[in-house]
């Protein structure tokens, strides 16, 4: 079993505060989920998270116009520079200062920075210059608000700034200190200056406030002084027009795209609105929702505007010229309680408080459907191990069968009294499914097929918490009670009894190994108890007490070390080889054991994030104060701005859950559900930071030809007619030029092909696979395609078969290929037999003179005959002798068809 797992992605979540991002290309979006940052590729449908995490909730990010660097700042100011391509961290830096705004310039040679009442610029790190021992250099920091920043916009020549505050006040900055004179105050608004903007020439400034008043400033003389010489009047930016949105809710977020002169607002009732300036000409008027519009972005080619809102964590993508969404995604508005792969691990359905059932794609990150039919809290899904059949089970007393080829509930399975049902187990034949709640001690079993109640076990004397079956062997179930009391039933046998397995401690999770041979169950004293079906006997035993990485929460007055809390694992499920064991619970900790040697292999950190309680090992004593600690306390001050206000006692006294989109409490740490992928090389976690995947990436292996930076076209023609087929291969792919893949593709050796598909590395194994089957259609090399095709699939088969997902697109194109020849090839030999006869008996007899062929009225008996016997020269699909050969035979090269005909 590896244990190399590492984290790939972050699903469940799209958007949690902050501001959105595009790529220069305006094809791929950045959103800050939490404490990490999730890019969104909108045109090949793919979504990967950054590997890196900020130690608290990041509010706001920016990425230079070449896409290569990335900057994120979290909410103390702390800031992570990263390499966009590679996806490295370069450096860690502290403004010590909650930053508002930030912002690249257009030419990528600075940065500007709203921090505080201060604007600061600084340099961008550049590997053209010296290389200096500290990557930031400052350049200048700008004063003059009296006010906290609210926005900070660079001009399109990237020589001017336009900064807004909440002294309702915008100003304008120099970059360079010879144009100190350029610097002015726009004042005017009487509410807090939301954006400011330059447009495309530069000539004109537009405001914008909060109460909704857009305001148009040019840079003109002062009133009166038409007349006065041009080198005495008073120029000055200037008031041209007022407009006003005219609606009840506040002004919250705008952005303007100069280009197309489109200007996008956002307000607090979660409507949003697109204006052509400057004729304040209204040409959209939509909403997303009934909560605020947090942030907008636009692409650059102001086709695509972005919108995030917090409140419910919704990203929404819109075409306004064609009115279409091109994405629209929301994760679940309360946390996570289970999840499950679909069988052939494509897929990931999760369960949330809030009622919800979404099923979300492995691949791209995205959410396929919502099922919003359950009244409760969803506490189980499973599926059916044949057939697209997902199964659930809520607080509002029934259990829902799911077809995930329609979507849609077909069978809703109710019990005999109102009860609750907290787990949830499906037979491997998918034709019983049963369920156990917190109310009744009885497990209530039902028949898929006829929706009807066929028994209820009885045996446990408390609460039955989970709920098991194997996928393989004896169809029996496995369940865990409050009682301390582990029992197996034979559901199809005639009797109801069963002998417990006695446990020290309550049991909290159970789960059955594949071969429906052990059991294991986590119990609330930290251990993991295994138990031997066939002989009723404990196998093993592991402490996982002493594995758990605990946590301090922000109100205790103790360290980590002497927290009791959290000490056990919730969750645990076997891998699909029963070798390894994955476990979770109410802690900061994702455990990994080999169960042979009872071992821990590797043990997850969940977060880092420092907003979360049970993340913190120490106390700093410095933040503890007579009334609780220092973070509790409300320290906005009554007149700060209500909408801003950390409302962190937003829950009833008492209440552990909140709003987690909007952190508007303190959530806990905790993984509340794990799950094994099918395939073997993943696993995911459904905690509270959202849905971690952790994987086996094969992709991401070390690829030699990525040292060499001179690739280019001559250079791969040069090493193609050096013979090295394999790295030209390569390098074409790395180019990615058509014309190039073709020419590399068909100069390679017939005999050469096994030995360059056996050392060609898996990253592209895909792409060539995809790339002959788009051209096998059209091309008339059929047996080097076909060649091609068996050495991959012979020399790369096992990585393949891991990763179907991946190749899908690849091998249909490769079966419709293969089917296109197959039918090709019947088709020939049904009309060419009779003419395949007569050639070999042509060919044996010394006697046959071909120069009689040459004779007319030969000619015309040929002719007659051959039509006799349904053989016309002139009908499609007529082949020749060496032709025939080759399609009969082993496929001869052309020298072996040139000798036929010689003959």
């Amino acid at each position: 079993m590896k244990s190399d797992f590492k984290f790939s992605n972050l699903l469940g979540t799209v958007y949690r505060q902050g501001n959105l991002v595009y790529t220069n290309d305006g094809t791929t979006i950045l959103s800050p989920v939490g404490n990490r940052v999730s890019v969104f590729d909108l045109i090949n449908n793919k979504s990967f998270t950054l590997n890196y995490e900020h130690r608290k909730n990041i509010s706001c990010i920016a990425l230079n116009k070449q896409g290569t660097l990335l900057l994120s700042v979290d909410e103390d100011g702390r800031a992570i520079l990263v390499n966009f391509k590679a996806r490295t961290v370069l450096h860690h830096f502290n403004f010590k200062e909650s930053v508002r705004a930030l912002e690249f310039s257009p030419d990528g040679t600075h940065f500007a920075v709203a921090a505080g009442r201060f604007i600061q610029v600084w340099k961008t790190p550049d590997m053209a210059e010296d290389r200096q021992f500290a990557p930031f250099v400052r350049h200048r920091v700008y004063a003059g608000h009296y006010s906290d920043l609210t926005s900070v916009t660079w001009s399109g020549d990237s020589k001017y700034l336009l900064s807004t505050s909440k002294d309702m006040t915008a100003r304008i900055y120099s970059l360079y200190t010879e144009d100190k004179e350029v610097k002015m105050t726009l004042a005017g608004h009487r509410d807090y200056v939301i954006k400011a903007f330059f447009d495309k020439d530069q000539e004109i400034i537009y405001t914008l406030s909060k109460d909704g008043a857009l305001f148009r400033w040019e840079y003109t003389e002062r009133p009166g002084e038409e007349e006065i010489a041009a080198d005495e009047k008073h120029m000055s930016w200037r008031i041209i027009s007022k407009n006003f949105f005219m609606s009840e809710a506040k002004l919250k977020c705008a952005t303007f795209h100069a280009e197309s002169n489109l200007l996008i607002v956002g307000f607090t009732n979660g409507e949003f609105r697109l204006y052509e300036l400057p004729s304040f000409t209204m040409l959209q008027n939509l909403s997303m929702g009934s909560n605020a519009v947090n942030t907008i972005a636009v692409n650059s080619t102001g086709e695509w505007i972005a919108f995030g809102s917090r409140k419910l964590g919704q990203l929404l993508v819109y075409e306004w010229k064609s009115e279409s969404y091109i994405l629209k995604q929301q994760g679940h508005f309360d946390a996570m309680n289970c999840l499950t792969y679909s069988p052939d691990g494509s897929r990931i359905v999760t369960a949330s408080d809030d009622g919800k059932i979404k099923i979300w794609d492995v691949v791209s990150g995205f959410c396929l459907a919502t099922f919003e039919e359950h009244q409760s809290a969803v506490t189980a899904v499973a599926f059916a191990k044949r057939g697209q059949v997902m199964f659930s089970s809520s607080l509002d007393g029934t259990v829902r069968a799911w077809d995930l080829i329609r979507y849609r509930n077909f069978r809703t399975f109710t019990s005999t009294e109102r009860i609750q049902f907290s787990c949830l187990a499906v037979d491997p034949s998918g034709e019983i499914v049963c369920a156990g709640s917190l109310d009744d001690f009885k497990i209530q079993v039902w028949s898929v097929q006829t929706a009807q109640l066929l028994d209820q076990l009885a045996g446990h004397e408390g609460p039955v918490s989970c709920l098991s079956f194997g996928t393989e062997g004896s169809p029996s179930l496995a369940s865990a009670s409050w009682d301390k009391t582990i029992r197996i039933w034979d559901i199809f046998g005639r009797s109801q009894t069963s002998e417990p397995f006695n446990v020290i401690s309550e049991c909290l999770s159970l789960a059955m190994r594949p071969d429906s041979k052990e059991v294991a169950a986590s119990t609330l004293d930290g251990q993991i108890l295994f138990w031997d079906i066939e002989n009723a006997k404990q196998v093993r035993q592991i402490d996982g007490k002493r594995d758990i990485t605990k946590g301090r929460y922000l109100e205790d007055r103790f360290t980590a070390a002497n927290s009791a809390r959290g000490k056990h694992f919730s969750t645990i499920t076997y891998s699909f080889d029963g070798l390894s064991l994955v476990a979770a619970g109410n802690n900061n900790s994702i455990c990994l054991y080999d169960l042979p040697n009872e071992v821990l292999l590797r043990r997850f950190t969940v977060s880092q994030n420092m907003q979360l309680n049970g993340t913190l090992q120490f106390l700093n004593s410095k933040n503890m104060t007579e009334a609780g600690a220092l973070d509790l306390i409300d320290d906005d001050g009554e007149l700060s701005d209500f909408e801003e206000r950390r409302r962190l006692d937003a829950a009833l006294p008492g209440s552990n859950r909140g709003d987690i989109s909007s952190r508007a409490t303190r959530p806990e740490i905790r993984v509340s559900s794990v799950g094994f992928s099918p395939t073997a090389n993943a696993f995911a976690c459904a905690s509270t930071e959202g849905l971690l995947i952790y994987s086996i990436d094969d992709a991401f292996i070390f690829d030699p030809f990525d040292l060499d930076v001179d690739v280019t076209p001559e250079a791969t023609l040069g090493i193609l007619q050096e013979g090295d087929y394999l790295t030209s291969l390569v390098m074409s792919f790395r180019l990615n030029e058509r014309y190039l893949i073709h020419k590399v593709y068909e100069t390679i050796k017939f005999e050469d092909i096994p030995l360059v598909s056996k050392d060609l590395p898996v990253v592209y194994v895909e792409k060539l696979l995809t790339f002959i089957g788009s051209i096998a259609m059209e091309s008339q090399h059929i047996e080097f395609n076909l060649t091609w095709v068996s050495n991959l699939l012979t020399h790369h088969g096992k990585y393949i078969t891991r990763n179907k997902h991946i190749y899908s697109s690849a091998l249909r194109s490769i079966q419709r290929f293969l089917n296109r020849v197959a039918k090709d090839v019947v088709k020939a030999n049904f009309k060419n037999e009779n003419l395949f006869d007569f050639f070999m008996v042509a060919s044996s007899s010394k006697a046959l003179q071909f120069s009689s062929f040459n004779n007319d009225e030969d000619d015309d008996d040929d002719e007659e005959e051959e039509e006799a016997n349904g053989n016309d020269d002139d009908e499609e699909g007529w082949f020749g002798p060496g032709q025939v050969k080759k399609m009969t035979g082993t496929f001869e090269n052309d020298s072996s068809d040139s000798e036929m005909d010689d003959e």
